[in-house]
């Protein structure tokens, strides 16, 4: 990224109040990478074990799989899911408060023994597929960012710091080279002016 700037005492404490604003964000933006990559990892995690749950889950229900023929699947409904919303290192993701299911009346006696059981087991089912699909909403949200505060770790560590500081040293150097012309400069003009005069003295 070129850095516009120009030769001049102006230009240069403009350069440097950007340069140290950068400086001062810099770890605060790095300790919010570190923490939003522990919160993606931790999620990873959580959805890998629901997932884990979940398939488990489905093999329960295959090995009724003969059963559920008998089975009124509409007895089971997912009634509401209560939701909030809290901030993760700055980023607004949502959280599962808690999921209604409602389970229709069914005459205990004439239905099957194993309804309780093929309830029990659709309850399991909803409730993990429903909070899996929030841990994986949860995940893109942070992991997106992540990667965006990454992006801006590397624009400012790689790029915009090293190209003001280098920016900086230029005008230093171009005020440095200057103010030494300059005193070369009068140097000169001041020999110059005392051999003048020592002439002037010589020849009265």
């Amino acid at each position: 990224m070129a850095i516009k700037f120009q030769y001049n005492k102006t230009s240069l404490q403009l350069l440097e109040k950007n340069l140290k604003m950068r400086q001062r964000t810099l770890p605060i933006i790095k300790s919010k990478e570190t923490a939003l990559r522990l919160e993606v990892k931790k999620c990873k995690e959580d959805a890998e074990m629901l997932e884990r749950r979940l398939q488990s889950q489905i093999g329960g229900y295959e090995s009724m799989f003969a059963l559920w023929g008998e089975f009124d699947v509409s007895l089971v409904s997912l009634d509401d899911v209560e939701l909030d919303v809290k901030k993760i290192a700055g980023v607004r993701v949502p959280v599962l408060q808690n999921i209604k299911l409602s389970v229709k009346p069914f005459g205990i006696f004439s239905s099957p023994k194993w309804y309780f059981d093929g309830i029990a087991l659709l309850q399991g089912l909803a409730k993990t597929a429903v909070e899996r699909e929030f841990v994986l909403a949860k995940l893109s949200l942070l992991d997106h960012a992540r990667k965006k505060t990454t992006q801006k770790v590397n624009l400012f560590e790689k790029v915009q710091i090293p190209g003001y500081q280098e920016a900086v040293r230029k005008i230093k150097r171009f005020m440095e080279d200057e103010e030494n012309l300059s005193k070369s400069s009068q140097k000169i003009l001041k020999s110059l002016q005392e051999s003048r005069a020592r002439k002037e003295e010589e020849s009265l």
